[in-house]
């Protein structure tokens, strides 16, 4: 890289770690400031916040090798999650937000009483915390780490080459950088710092998408380019589905040239998204709608997301991922393919205000999981089993002290990993199983405690066996999800129901909709503030508007005109839907100072 770059990287980092510093300020005053910023987020910065925490340096790498390896339709492996994600939006948002928790491990004793939900408490706070998050956090840091190996950063600075050396540099520097302003700052600067840098890494991702057009003579010869590459590695890289029209005795088939198999694509789009541990918005996620000012700004938060997610930012990476396909056809790492265009196409100056947006991408990313990990151990284990009486200036402490554990924790995570699909399944499908009974423990008073806990460990621990003896991840999901799904059930059926004191509390706090509460409104006199009927109805309305919108905008972009036209059919008719339902009376009522 040049000089030029070095200074706009250089710019970048005082920028963000001002910004960061200058928030510390307010992070400091107690627990709630440091993890959920007084509660007090705008809708806007919320949603670009949750955006920001979901675009890190791993994901266009990431995006580039399931492109490489199994065409665009690999992609419904994170597209998918799209349904709880549009489930999240008008199902869990709210409740979130009126249960009042500070982590989603808080609200278990809220859910359930008695010792099994203290001991569900302890285990869930450390799982997620630190095996889950930090390996995270590993391979988000692994993402940093290959992209500066890629880019020679170090040999430009005259360091001498050496992988393992190099590696451990790389991970050090950036793990020392993060800490210092996520660590200070609390939420208050990891949503701040969140809001410029999602903006600068979707600018980084355009800018890195227009010269790789540019590199391969435009859209029209990249279309005609990739299915010449796909013929060399027998895969139908630019079908968006693993499906084909017509053939020998069925109208409809799965394509023998498909990049993923019958069972993964099944299992992705009929087991996935309800299955994995993030089925009911939980996770950071649960972070922002604590922090928003009120209900109504949690929900509008989460459909921002959504749109950022899945609309702005899929098809500037996959158009790379194509570019890079054919511009290195024999690389062998196509995870590569992403940071090898920015060195060969961009130039001077760009290049800097690429890899700067790569930064802000990392940067983003965890720095929320760092800060939603130390919020675990802090609130969740400090003082929930060790120091109750802890004042808000020592809680504080603990958090800052915690932020640097799971920080070291990460980058040993990242020092041992290799690639980072491999990782991010890992971290998917040791989460996987779980999903179903935190759905439904919002709407059913028979799951207990007994059965949440089962679910949790036994995701876990089957993940991390599955992972291992399985090679096929649809094949992984369906045995997890299936296991464990049966697992929690019989738990929960052997296993006392909790107490009606327990319920009617839970019910009276969150007040849900549906069936499963019957009983609890006859003995509270209360009704449910959601309408679960018509919230379902917005949710199938909404998943036409999101999946339709995104595909049109990739049949359209990538020349696929019959897939644009059906698609943005689907989109105007899931919007005018949507339209229609946000017309009706529901059960909202206002509720002051939530």
């Amino acid at each position: 890289m040049k000089t030029i770059d070095w200074l706009i990287i250089l710019l970048y980092l005082v920028l963000a770690m001002g910004l960061g510093l200058y928030l510390s300020r307010k992070a400091s005053k107690s627990i709630e400031d440091f993890f959920i910023s007084g509660r007090s987020l705008p809708w806007w910065l919320a949603g670009i916040s949750m955006a920001a925490t979901t675009f890190s340096i791993d994901t266009p790498l990431y995006i580039t090798g399931i492109v490489g390896t199994r065409g665009i339709a690999g992609n419904w492996e994170w597209w998918i999650l799209g349904i709880s994600h549009i489930t999240m939006v008008y199902i869990f948002a709210r409740m979130w937000r009126r249960s009042q928790v500070i982590t989603d491990a808080e609200l278990t004793e809220l859910r359930y009483g008695g010792e099994m939900a203290a001991v569900l408490r302890f285990v869930k706070a450390f799982i997620f915390a630190v095996p889950i998050n930090c390996i995270a956090i590993g391979y988000a840091m692994l993402a940093m780490v290959k992209v500066v190996q890629a880019l020679e950063i170090w040999q430009d600075l005259g360091i001498p080459e050496d992988a393992n050396y190099l590696k451990l540099l790389t991970v050090i520097g950036v793990s020392i950088f993060v800490l210092i302003y996520s660590g200070l700052a609390g939420l208050w600067g990891v949503v701040s710092t969140d809001f410029f840098q999602f903006f600068l890494a979707l600018l980084g991702a355009m800018v890195v998408a227009f010269y790789a057009l540019d590199s391969v003579g435009g859209i029209h010869a990249l279309v005609e380019k990739v299915p010449q590459v796909a013929q060399v590695v027998d895969k139908d890289i630019l079908s968006f589905f693993p499906l084909t029209l017509g053939g020998e005795g069925s109208f409809l088939q799965f394509s023998q040239t498909a990049g993923i198999t019958v069972s993964t694509f099944f299992a992705y789009i009929f087991i996935q998204w309800w299955s994995w541990r993030r089925s009911d918005g939980g996770g950071e996620f649960v972070q922002r709608f604590a922090a928003a000012k009120n209900e109504g700004e949690a929900e509008k938060a989460a459909w921002i997301f959504n749109i950022m997610h899945y609309i702005f930012r899929t098809w500037p990476w996959i158009i790379v991922a194509l570019a890079a396909l054919v511009i290195f056809p024999n690389l062998e790492d196509r995870e590569l393919g992403y940071p090898k265009l920015m060195l060969e196409f961009l130039p001077s100056g760009m290049l800097g205000l690429v890899v700067a947006s790569l930064i802000a991408a990392f940067m983003s990313t965890v720095s929320t999981s760092i800060n939603w990990g130390a919020s675990f151990i802090t609130n969740d284990l400090y003082r929930r089993f060790y120091n109750p009486n802890a004042s808000q200036g020592e809680l504080v402490w603990v958090g800052r002290v915690s932020s640097v554990l799971v920080t070291v924790l990460g980058a040993v995570a990242a020092f041992f990993a290799n690639d980072v699909a491999t990782v991010f399944r890992l971290v998917i499908i040791i989460g996987t199983g779980s999903g179903l009974v935190f759905i439904l423990r919002w709407f059913w008073w028979r799951v207990n405690a007994a059965a949440e806990l089962s679910a949790i460990v036994g995701s876990f621990l089957l993940g991390c066996v599955t992972s291992l003896v399985i090679k096929d991840f649809g094949t992984q999901v369906m045995v997890n999800s299936l296991s464990i799904t049966l697992l929690w059930i019989i738990v929960m059926f052997i296993t006392s129901p909790e107490t009606p004191e327990t319920l009617n509390q839970f019910y009276r706090l969150v007040r849900p909709g549906g069936p499963g509460w019957s009983q609890q409104r006859i003995s509270t006199g209360l009704a449910p503030i959601q309408d679960l009927g018509l919230d379902i109805k917005k949710v199938l309305a909404s998943i036409l508007l999101l999946f339709g919108a995104m595909l049109a905008t990739g049949g359209f972009l990538l020349l696929q005109p019959l897939t644009g036209w059906v698609c943005l059919v689907i989109a105007v008719v899931g919007g005018f839907w949507l339209r229609q339902l946000n017309k009706r009376k529901t059960f909202s009522i206002p509720r002051p100072g939530l």
